[in-house]
Parts: structure tokens; sequence; C-alpha cells
């Protein structure tokens, strides 16, 4: 699993995910994913057009830091799923926890505000 960090504006940040989102993956990105998620009012963008399997602990990855970040008054996104991610995110729920977008510019749009 790899991770690429770019920042879009200020606290707008995106994160790119390209692998596996399995114990491996997550053990080998999960600091780097906190500390990108880290800081007051953060708005994130977790790009999951690369993620090509995701399991139980991904799932966790992904909404421990989107409620933490929504306690710190920020929000979190995702963007571009596969469409196997996408029905996993659909079946467990997650997308009515993290909001998913197919667009980078409805993705910015939602935090925007």
């Amino acid at each position: 699993m790899e991770l690429q960090y770019s920042e879009v504006e200020k606290d707008l940040r995106l994160l790119k995910l390209i692998g596996r989102l399995d114990i491996t993956g997550v053990s080998a990105i999960e600091t780097s994913f906190a500390a990108h998620c880290s800081g007051d009012h953060p708005r994130v963008i977790v790009d999951l057009s690369d993620v090509d399997f995701l399991a139980s602990i991904g799932i966790r990855l992904l909404t421990l830091h989107a409620k933490s970040i929504a306690g710190r008054g920020g929000r979190m996104v995702l963007l571009y799923p596969g469409a196997d991610i996408r029905d996993v995110l659909e079946i467990t729920g997650v997308s009515a926890i993290i909001p998913v977008y197919d667009g980078l510019d409805a993705a910015q749009a939602a935090l925007a505000g």
C-alpha cells in the first residue's frame, strides 16, 4: 500500500491510496494517514481510485479517522472508488458515514461549506 499526499489548498488535503487496504496495507500507511488527518478543521479527500481491495481493517481506518476529523470540526470524503470498492462501502454502510464522490470538483465543493 502506498499513500501519496498533496495539499490542494490550506487545510484541504488529498490522500491518494494505492494498493490493498488489508492488514498489511493499513500497517504500511496508518501512521502517515493519521498525521495527514491531524489538526483543527481538516478537510480530507481520500482518493480510492487505485485501491483494489478493502478489508474490514481498511474500513476501520477510514471510519475512525472520519469520526476523529469530524470531532475536530473537519470533514472527510471519499473519491473515485471502483465498482467493487463502492459495493463494499455501500454494503457496510460506510457511504452513509463518509460521503462518496465521483468527481474532484464535487468533492471539493462538498468540503467548501
